[in-house]
């Protein structure tokens, strides 16, 4: 039997429900294995849960889920969409400003702007994937999203993140190639190069997405429809899962050691090459030009890489919900905001275009005035 109260779901079992999930059942190895103390009892109370959810609701075919991601601050509500509506207005200002500059000066025509370009192009598309769904939701006093909008989600989520991490490792050659072979740059850079290495960026980010999503389908999801989040993500389904997940695990295993671990791993090589390359650079001046050449892009990889490696590859065990939201926030709202921050702040060439355009916009208003 489920029973409702003050908004939570409670189950009641049967006499039929209790014979079928006897504790008799349950083997002492699931206990021992599953490890000691509370860790072992949130498994096996997990497992037993899922089994009594299916056993007395018979349904697999899920309509929608229920977002339980802040949910345990009511009253906060107002205010965490005033933040977010504040940072996603910043994150698409910012990112549409540096497209706008690089656009109309003909001096910022070069490999190392057209990829920022598209990586603010990137972090549009990727913060407009969860904001304005958490926007609506602040006002709902369910969350929900539908089983079609969360595929759809994990999709472009999944798109952007993938495509991301390759981008910065595209940008980190580009840097590579400009510091420690300036003569071969131009060959080793031209249009169809960069146009190859964007490409490519994205994708890897849709095969990637394209492969999760797929396998998502297949899996046969046995309830509570509830999601300890604000976003759809491929390691929330699995928990929902009836059915097995291991092909979904090693898929996803591959996937953060591709996408994920190797744009990485070629960043750093790459800024090692780049930093030992510039210490020997007999000018103060010429290595200090250098340095602030990579800084932005070197302190973007730093927060995107390490905000992802936390937000996906830390411990289960020992994290509040809201310790998973805070990180979650700053991997997926967070960076889309911060990259334009950077860059304006720590680009020169970015900041020259954009007081000349504040200067033009202010001419032609006084003027039109």
């Amino acid at each position: 039997m489920v029973e409702e109260k003050d908004g939570e779901t409670t189950f009641s079992p049967t006499n039929s429900s209790k014979d079928h999930l006897n504790a008799e059942q349950i083997p002492q190895k699931q206990l021992l294995n599953a490890g000691g103390g509370h860790q072992a009892l949130r498994k096996v109370a997990h497992s037993l849960r899922k089994e009594l959810w299916c056993h007395l609701n018979n349904q697999t075919d899920m309509t929608e889920f229920i977002f339980l991601g802040f949910s345990n601050h009511p009253n906060l509500q107002s205010l965490f969409f005033l933040v977010f509506l504040v940072i996603y207005l910043t994150t698409l200002f910012g990112n549409t400003l540096i497209i706008m500059a690089i656009r109309v000066s003909p001096a910022l025509h070069i490999p190392m702007y057209y990829f920022l370009s598209n990586l603010s192009f990137l972090d549009i598309c990727y913060t407009s994937t969860t904001v304005p769904g958490m926007l609506v939701n602040f006002f709902q006093e369910k969350k929900t999203i539908s089983y079609e909008g969360c595929l759809s989600q994990i999709f472009f989520l999944v798109t952007c993140a993938g495509t991301e991490g390759v981008l910065l490792a595209a940008i980190a050659h580009d840097h590579y190639v400009a510091i420690c072979h300036p003569l071969q740059y131009p060959v080793l850079l031209s249009v169809k190069v960069c146009v190859c290495l964007v490409s490519g960026s994205w994708l890897c980010g849709l095969v990637d997405s394209t492969t999760h999503t797929v396998l998502a389908i297949t899996l046969t999801l046995c309830g509570p429809n509830q999601i300890s989040h604000f976003l759809c993500d491929i390691p929330f389904l699995l928990k929902l899962s009836c059915s097995g997940t291991s092909l979904n695990e090693f898929v996803l295993h591959v996937a953060s050691a591709t996408i994920g671990l190797s744009p990485c791993l070629f960043t750093a090589v790459s800024y090692i090459l780049i930093i030992s390359a510039i210490l020997r650079i007999p000018s103060v001046q010429g290595r200090s030009k250098a340095f602030s050449t990579c800084a932005s892009h070197l302190t973007v990889v730093v927060i995107f890489f390490g905000t992802a490696n936390f937000n996906y590859d830390r411990p289960n065990v020992g994290y509040k919900l809201d310790m998973d939201i805070l990180v979650s926030v700053f991997f997926c709202v967070g960076t889309p905001m911060f990259n334009p921050i950077i860059y304006s702040l720590r680009n020169k060439e970015i900041k020259g275009v954009l007081r000349r355009l504040a200067k033009e916009c202010w001419f032609s208003s006084e003027i039109s005035g």
